[in-house]
């Protein structure tokens, strides 16, 4: 059993995938989030951090949408285009997450990511 989340407040799809997918009532599954703008659809921010933040208000958008916050989020992973990013992306991703009850994480370097951002992240998140 599985139910899609999808908000206007948040990127549309840019592919055959859906925003979010709840499954089995709990798991939210949160597909992997560039900086876009969800209104112009035009990515937002020329750094990794201004594109973090975009990112993360994406991830929020979504999360609202299914009924969730960021407290809910049990794992993330984060793509970066270039892993010197790594401390500017991690400054902004701290302020959304109490370290005592932060996420799992990973964080990896890719060789790019669609639309040419410097940030992706993905996220799950679990329904109490």
């Amino acid at each position: 059993m599985k139910q899609i989340i999808q908000t206007e407040n948040a990127p549309a799809p840019v592919g055959p995938y859906n925003q979010a997918i709840v499954a089995q009532g709990q798991m939210v599954f949160v597909a992997g989030q560039i900086p876009l703008d969800p209104k112009t659809g035009k990515m937002v921010g020329e750094d990794v951090t201004q594109q973090t933040q975009q990112v993360m208000a994406n991830i929020e958008a979504i999360l609202k949408e299914a009924g969730l916050t960021f407290a809910d989020i049990v794992k993330t992973s984060v793509f970066l285009d270039d892993l010197n990013d790594f401390a500017a992306m991690n400054q902004v991703y701290a302020t959304y997450f109490e370290e005592a009850s932060a996420p799992a994480r990973a964080a990896v370097e890719v060789s790019r990511l669609p639309k040419g951002a410097l940030v992706e992240i993905e996220c799950i998140a679990v329904k109490a």
